[in-house]
């Protein structure tokens, strides 16, 4: 799958099945009713309408079906007929599932999506997810060839027009962006170390024409980043704060997105064990989705100062580790005791939300992050936990995730009950809660609140993606789509404006947008 390369069209013109292998996919009320003229190039000679029809009606989704065509060359394959309120219409989990499990092998290949134009924006990312770009397989290194794999959307429904050129491209922008993503998550250490991951931040930059900041090693500790720079002076490649910006003329406000990129979580002194620490290359896996999400943006068109701010440290073992009992002063001037090392993720994001509302004056901070083993059991491994002082944005998260396929739900917002797990006799807080039976995901999230502290007027929200960061021992980029749709009403771009929490349908007076842009543009 590393190789290949996934084109949108809005036709994949037609073409043997047997130079060129097919998957239909799609709702089976939606594969009813798309018409065989649609589908006679792309299959003929062979397969008839007669063995399409017989095909359809021997589909039975629970929760999936499919069913070949001819030979291992073409497949028709059904999503579930219906999803409950927590998961997104698009069905996207089931449809990544399908696409590695069905999708005939080839070096060109096609897909013909079958779904309503709301649902485009999600199919096309659960698409991507199917194809991750990293590997280190011997085998992989001998094959030269590169593999396409064409994608062409059928509209059913309201608004099934064809595919503007707008839309590919979004969604060309918008799966770069998730392929971007989990290849950084896939990467192993030995090579995703801080000074590469820089040099991802700074390509980025390169393509945008953006000049990162970046803030490394002993400037954190003099800048007092005690927080990043404590996390990571142990290790061999040094801590850093990035940053890039995005500042367009006429900007009616300043979002900071931060992201956690911890290239390796050891645990620290509090050491993890040989069944927990395997995996812990991922826990970079919202700076990631950030960095794959503002490279998406801003190509697309992006109204809003908009920064993206990278916490990149490796939490390593050595002379110059943390220690417990250890007392670190943060970016925000709190004094924090470590009782728990492995509890560094809030420690470096709560130095990037600060800076962000300190330096960057922003309105809306973001923080993502594979912030705590608890999240995968408050809400499960596919849906990420939202906290947020903001009801509204809550309420935005849910629907943006349902848009997207990023799917996202609730955590206990209470700081009033909460926050006194972090409770110290000689420092303004500990990094790790006295009760791990409480809430743990929420009180992780307040203690990085704490440093903007909770009577903070502007909005803030943090999602931890633990358990959707991955599925199985492949990285999914989770986070990007859910990015670009929450934000999607800041954008130009006319598909993200209908994947955001509130869709656009352009009826607005112009006067009435501009009377009450922040809450219309982004809730």
């Amino acid at each position: 799958m590393a190789n290949v390369q996934l084109e949108f069209q809005a036709s994949a013109g037609e073409a043997d099945p047997q130079s060129r292998p097919l998957l239909v996919l799609g709702q089976l009320h939606n594969l009813h009713r798309l018409p065989w003229a649609q589908l006679r190039g792309k299959l003929q000679p062979r397969v008839t309408e007669e063995i399409w029809q017989s095909a359809l009606s021997t589909l039975n989704p629970n929760p999936t079906d499919s069913c070949p065509l001819y030979l291992n060359y073409a497949t028709v394959a059904a999503l579930p007929s219906r999803v409950s309120r927590h998961n997104s219409p698009s069905a996207a989990q089931f449809i990544t599932r399908l696409v590695r499990n069905c999708l005939p092998g080839g070096v060109s290949r096609c897909i013909l999506m079958v779904c309503e134009r709301s649902e485009v924006f999600a199919s096309a990312c659960a698409l991507a997810r199917a194809f991750p770009l990293f590997t280190h397989r011997s085998s992989a290194s001998r094959r030269t060839e590169k593999k396409t794999v064409t994608v062409e959307f059928f509209l059913v429904g309201q608004n099934n027009g064809p595919m503007e050129v707008a839309t590919l491209k979004c969604l060309a922008s918008a799966t770069e962006g998730v392929r971007l993503a989990a290849r950084i998550v896939d990467t192993p250490c030995n090579e995703m170390n801080t000074d590469n991951f820089l040099e991802e931040i700074k390509k980025v930059g390169k393509d945008l024409g953006i000049t990162p900041t970046i803030i490394r090693d002993e400037e954190l500790k003099e800048r007092g980043f005690g927080g990043i720079y404590g996390v990571g002076k142990a290790a061999l490649h040094p801590p850093a704060l990035a940053v890039l910006s995005h500042t367009p003329d006429g900007a009616t406000q300043t979002i900071a997105w931060v992201g956690k990129g911890i290239v390796y979580d050891t645990g620290g002194l509090s050491i993890k064990g040989k069944t927990t620490m395997p995996g812990m290359k991922r826990d970079c896996g919202g700076a990631a989705a950030i960095l794959g999400a503002f490279k998406a943006t801003v190509k697309q068109g992006f109204k809003d100062n908009l920064h993206a701010v990278f916490c990149l440290a490796e939490n390593a073992v050595g002379p110059r580790a943390t220690r417990p009992d250890d007392i670190h002063v943060l970016y925000s001037g709190k004094t924090v005791e470590i009782n728990n090392t492995d509890a560094e993720g809030r420690l470096i994001l709560a130095d990037g939300v600060a800076y962000a509302c300190k330096d960057l004056g922003a309105d809306i901070i973001l923080d993502m992050a594979t912030l705590t083993g608890a999240q995968g059991i408050a809400t499960g491994k596919y849906h990420a936990a939202v906290l947020t002082n903001n009801e509204e944005w809550e309420k935005a998260c849910v629907k943006a995730g349902r848009n997207c396929g990023d799917l996202v739900h609730p955590l206990v917002y209470c700081p009033e009950l909460h926050f006194s797990e972090f409770t110290s006799a000689v420092a303004d807080m500990k990094n790790s809660v006295a009760d791990r039976d409480n809430t743990p995901s929420s009180c992780a999230g307040l203690f990085i609140a704490s440093h903007i502290g909770f009577d903070w007027p502007g909005v803030w929200v943090h999602i931890d993606i633990a358990a959707p960061v991955h599925a199985g021992e492949r990285a999914t980029g989770y986070g990007v789509a859910l990015l670009l749709s929450l934000f999607g009403g800041a954008s130009e771009d006319p598909l993200l404006n209908l994947v955001s929490p509130l869709g656009c349908n352009g009826d607005s007076p112009p006067e009435e947008m501009e009377r009450d842009s922040k809450r219309r543009r982004l809730v």
